[in-house]
């Protein structure tokens, strides 16, 4: 397995991975990796793909966002999605992925990594509980144990605050669960 960062040639086999990958959220989160990967500037964001015998067959993206901390606005990155193809599900392709990830963050002086996700599948990673360390979800809907964190090298102590998510997750409605039942009222 070849893990690198995506090239331009690599759009349509990075969007089936999410379509494969979901299922029935396919479409959604097909459609947010595409408008995370195309807005902003390249600098901005860290997309990795992993590659068996010439096949793209995994695919994690990490998106510039703010930290809206007390002293200033920091710059970190929300890890979404992580998708791997199911027939290489449970295979370690996406834990070499995201250790991948936050390697080149850490070289690129990414101080905080964010992500919603199954704490017993991301504690594996140094993934930890976001409010416990006193920061707030960028939204009510997202499950205070699926809020987590990441501290890497360059992270201080003050960083501390909301988390502002980028725009494509909200204009996606990828923020949190909706609850069906609720009342239009």
């Amino acid at each position: 397995m070849e893990l690198r960062e995506e090239l331009p040639g690599d759009g349509r086999a990075v969007r089936d991975v999410h379509l494969q990958a979901f299922g029935e959220h396919g479409v959604v989160v097909a459609d947010l990796a595409d408008a995370l990967r195309e807005g902003g500037t390249a600098a901005s964001r860290l997309s990795v793909v992993a590659e068996v015998d010439g096949r793209v067959v995994g695919h994690v993206l990490f998106s510039g966002s703010l930290l809206d901390a007390p002293r200033r606005l920091v710059e970190v990155q929300v890890l979404s999605p992580l998708g791997v193809l199911p027939e290489f599900q449970r295979r370690g392709v996406g834990s070499a992925l995201v250790r991948h990830g936050l390697g080149i963050l850490a070289e690129r002086e990414v101080p905080l990594v964010w992500l919603e996700g199954d704490p017993r599948y991301y504690v594996r990673f140094g993934f930890a509980p976001g409010g416990g360390r006193s920061f707030r979800r960028p939204s009510l809907r997202i499950p205070e144990d699926a809020f987590q964190v990441f501290t890497l090298p360059k992270y201080e102590p003050w960083m501390t605050g909301t988390l502002v998510y980028p725009e494509p997750f909200w204009r996606h409605d990828a923020v949190g669960l909706r609850d069906p039942d609720a009342s239009l009222s």
